[in-house]
């Protein structure tokens, strides 16, 4: 068994040993630390087996070294013996080369200098080849200098792309090509500046030329309206020839502006301008290029637009007092229209710099603030004639954008806005011009002399009565000065309505309804008002009120000839189912009626004021045998008032006939005032006793009251329908002077009773008057028998009739 070990170890000894010999040393580690994990002991088996080895290998080299030794001897006595003759060799080798040497040393000399000049040629050829290179590059950067210098930016751009694509990559291992290439962008930087700086000098430049641009395109504009409505009007005259206006074949072009000549030589030679004539655009042209070029297109977009939105908000800003002058609007339309040609220039001469969509939004911006400035100053404005320029303004400016493609309706829309504060102000104008009519007329009949006077008359108003034809000369017209000219001014207000509604574009039927509204609304309204007021007016007396319904009846006949008026000027008919009819019969109806109420008014205040003079002596014993002062000159005032009358119109037809009715309305009017204030005077609360005497004396007035109502003071009323006023004053009296008790109340209630219109309340009230001074006017009236059966029947008839009194309230 220990030899079988023994016999394992020394085999695994010889394989380390083996192994050792045949790997490399870096790798001899492991297998050395095989030798100590195995069995105890073993490493030192293992040196005696390398032992051996080592001396092993001994043998063999002291065997091999004996081997070759005498081989080495004779190699080494073999050298000693060349080394005498290379020492030998060597000199002559020395010796040759020093003779070399100073033989061609001046071959040397030349041949360096060969060189040299070899070298030379090169670098020249080089140098020349590179200059060749560069030279390209420095006439570029000469070049780009000189369009910066001459401010060709454009061209500068296109050099300095031309540098850094094809120049510059050449040469690009030089320095200066690398200061010039850092260079480059900065040059661009500085381009981009000052096209910026030049497109604000244009932005600032346009601000102060769009009042002259748009001066010029509106009145190119106005010129084509005016050269196309002389043709239209030349045709439709049917003997056109040829064109009073020469258009020189141009009339609108979208870089350009329209403009006709007038018939003048003078503005037949006149330049036709156009926006580019006024304003230079090269800067936005080349601001466009440069960023195009540079890749900065929308940032340049997004500048100009921005900055345009800008101008067009401080554009469409109108001054403080726009609405003041004429001019202050021409300005503000100006400035607006050059804006908008200008706009419509870029939007045509450049590619995508601004786009429909983007001058669309600018335009209905501004078209809200135009509305909405229009609106605000127009409503300041209280010249008619103001309104009417600033109409044709507006038309002018609406034709000139629509030529340039801007839509316009909602500023014809506008003008009816307008057109309402034009009327409005017109009628603020006729009102003062119908009040001064009314105050310079003397409302009395107009007198004419001569024919002529007379035809002068009928001219202006649409008078014509037969009668009056037939009558000599000279003679009166019925109505008063202000009729002509009332019905004068109607159709001036008519003519003033239409010039506003001319250009409106609208048809004959529209502008016939608008001057029949609006001439409805001067007489329903403004006339109506004015006589209105006239005829309250307190220096109005009942002569001027007979004059002015005389006057109304007359404008009143004379509607329908402005109905004419209107359809002659419209050429439209009046039966079209549309037509607006005028409304003047109704106002001159109720100025009438006004009119007839005042007079009622009047003649009743004048009544009272003659009734306030009354001074009854209610005591007297007995009456004076004759009406009383006051009485008599009522009845004179009311006489002669009544004659006024009979100057009232009073024809057959439908509108004058109510003329006889005034009059008897007013007589009866009259005395039932009259009739009533007698009334009123007897039963006065503060009045306390009233003597038969008295009764007597007021008796006297009311017959002289019967005596006018009788004598017919206007003709026209049947019968004793006049007298009938009195009727209450002639029974109350009549009872109080018969004394008739008995029969009044006997037949009180009847309706045959001779005093139906006494009341007993009134009976009483005056009856307790008598009494009291039956009491006070004898204190001895007890002591006599027929004064004492006289208060006993007074009292007794007190009491019954106090009885018919309550009974009456029960």
């Amino acid at each position: 068994m220990a030899e079988n070990e023994t016999l394992e170890c020394i085999t695994e000894h010889e394989r380390i040993l083996q192994e050792i010999e045949s790997t490399d040393t870096a790798c001899v580690g492991p297998t050395l630390r095989s030798i100590y994990d195995d069995q105890p002991n073993a490493h030192k088996r293992f040196m005696e087996k390398l032992d051996a080895r080592i001396r092993n290998h001994d043998r063999e080299i002291e065997k091999m070294c004996n081997f070759h030794h005498q081989g080495f001897v004779d190699a080494i006595t073999e050298l000693l013996k060349v080394r005498t003759d290379a020492e030998k060799l060597m000199g002559q080798v020395t010796d040759t080369n020093r003779r070399l040497q100073e033989a061609g040393k001046e071959v040397t000399v030349q041949t360096e200098e060969v060189i040299c000049c070899r070298i030379q040629q090169r670098n020249m050829a080089t140098t020349v080849e590179k200059l060749q290179l560069c030279l390209p590059v420095l006439e570029m950067y000469i070049k780009l200098k000189e369009q910066l210098e001459s401010k060709r930016y454009y061209a500068a751009l296109k050099t300095m792309e031309q540098l850094e694509t094809v120049y510059i990559p050449r040469v690009s291992q030089y320095r200066f090509c690398q200061i010039m290439a850092e260079n480059l962008p900065r040059l661009r930087e500085e381009i981009k500046e000052i096209s910026m700086s030049d497109l604000k000098d244009f932005l600032e430049s346009i601000r102060k030329h769009s009042d002259k641009v748009g001066e010029t395109a509106m009145r190119q504009a106005q010129q084509h309206k005016t050269f196309n409505s002389a043709v239209a009007k030349q045709a439709s005259m049917g003997n056109y020839t040829k064109p009073v206006y020469s258009l020189n074949g141009r009339t609108h072009t979208h870089n350009g502006l329209m403009m006709d000549n007038s018939g003048d030589e003078d503005e037949a030679d006149e330049e036709i301008l156009t926006a580019q004539d006024l304003v230079d655009f090269s800067p936005v042209y080349r601001c466009l290029h440069i960023y195009t070029v540079l890749g900065d297109r929308e940032t340049f977009e997004n500048y100009y637009r921005k900055q345009r939105k800008k101008q067009a908000r401080l554009v469409l800003q109108p001054q403080a007092n726009m609405h003041e002058t004429v001019e202050g609007y021409r300005r503000y339309f100006n400035q607006i229209v050059g804006f908008f040609v200008v706009e419509d220039h870029i939007l045509h001469a450049t590619q995508g710099l601004v786009t429909r969509a983007f001058t669309d939004e600018l335009w209905n911006m501004a078209l809200s603030k135009i509305i909405a400035v229009l609106r605000t100053h127009s409503s300041y404005c209280n010249d008619p004639d103001l309104v009417l320029e600033l109409k044709n303004l507006i038309v002018i400016f609406a034709d000139t954008l629509q030529g340039y493609g801007f839509p316009v309706n909602r500023l014809f829309d506008l003008l009816f806005e307008v057109r309402d504060q034009y009327n409005e102000t017109l009628l603020k104008k006729w009102a003062l011009v119908f009040r001064e009519i009314f105050e310079m007329d003397n409302y009395s009949p107009i007198p004419v002399e001569t024919e002529e006077e007379y035809k002068l008359v009928v001219s202006r108003f649409p008078f014509h009565d037969a009668e009056i034809e037939k009558q000599d000369f000279p003679k009166k017209l019925p109505m008063s000065q202000s009729v002509p000219q009332i019905y004068t001014q109607v159709k001036e207000f008519i003519y003033a309505s239409l010039k506003f509604s001319e250009s409106l574009h609208r048809s004959s039927t529209e502008i016939d309804d608008m001057l029949r509204k609006s001439t409805n609304l001067l007489l329903t309204r403004t006339l109506s008002s004015c006589l209105q007021n006239l005829i309250r007016k307190p220096h109005i007396g009942l002569t001027e009120l007979v004059q002015i319904i005389i006057n109304t009846t007359h404008l009143e006949q004379a509607c329908r000839y402005l109905e004419e008026f209107i359809t002659n000027i419209t050429n439209v008919s009046p039966e079209t189912v549309h037509t607006t009819r005028l409304y003047g019969l109704s106002t001159f109806k109720d100025a009438r009626h006004a009119a007839e109420g005042e007079i009622y008014t009047k003649l009743n205040q004048k009544i009272d004021e003659f009734i306030q003079l009354a001074d009854y002596e209610w005591g007297m014993v007995e009456s004076d045998g004759r009406a009383s002062g006051y009485l008599m000159d009522l009845i004179n005032f009311l006489r002669s008032t009544f004659q006024v009358f009979t100057h009232l119109p009073n024809n057959n037809n439908d509108h004058a006939s109510m003329s006889g009715k005034v009059a008897q309305t007013a007589c009866m009017s009259a005395c039932k005032h009259l009739s009533t204030s007698l009334m009123q005077m007897l039963l006065d609360t503060e009045l306390k006793q009233i003597s038969m005497g008295a009764i007597q004396q007021f008796n006297l007035d009311v017959i002289q009251c019967e005596l006018f109502a009788s004598s017919e003071p206007v003709p026209g009323f049947q019968g004793d329908t006049l007298q009938l006023a009195f009727i209450d004053l002639r029974q109350l009296l009549d009872l109080f002077m018969v004394w008739d008790w008995s029969t009044y109340l006997a037949d009180y209630g009847q309706p045959t009773s001779k005093y139906l219109r006494v009341n007993p309340a009134t009976a009483l009230a005056l009856l307790e008057k008598m009494k009291d001074t039956s009491k006070k006017n004898n204190i001895f009236s007890q002591f006599r028998k027929n004064d004492r059966d006289k208060q006993k029947l007074i009292e007794t008839v007190v009491r019954q009739l106090r009885s018919l009194v309550n009974g009456m309230s029960s």
